[in-house]
């Protein structure tokens, strides 16, 4: 069975997303950082606005954890790592 036109270029779309599939670094509530030092860090690490940084606190502090940067893993990668560093508790997913 011959594939179409159309059904191959799917396929090698679907392939393609596959390959840039995005991933997120997911940030956890702790009872040890301030606000202010998540905000900050957020602010410095993951190039949040105060709005954003701000947001994603509030976001931690009650719902437990938050989605605070989107990307291709090389490049979140180094920005959890350094989060890790300052003491937060963030994963990769």
């Amino acid at each position: 069975m011959k594939m179409s036109t159309i059904e191959k270029i799917q396929e090698e779309l679907d392939v393609l997303v596959q390959e840039t599939r995005e991933h997120e670094i997911i940030l956890y509530n702790d009872d040890v950082n301030t606000f202010d030092f998540v905000i900050d860090s957020l602010i410095n690490v993951c190039d949040h606005t105060v709005e954003q940084a701000e947001q994603c606190t509030i976001l931690v502090h009650y719902k437990g954890k938050c989605a605070v940067k989107t990307g291709e893993y090389k490049e979140l990668e180094p920005r959890c790592t350094k989060l890790l560093e300052l003491g937060l508790s963030a994963e990769i997913v």
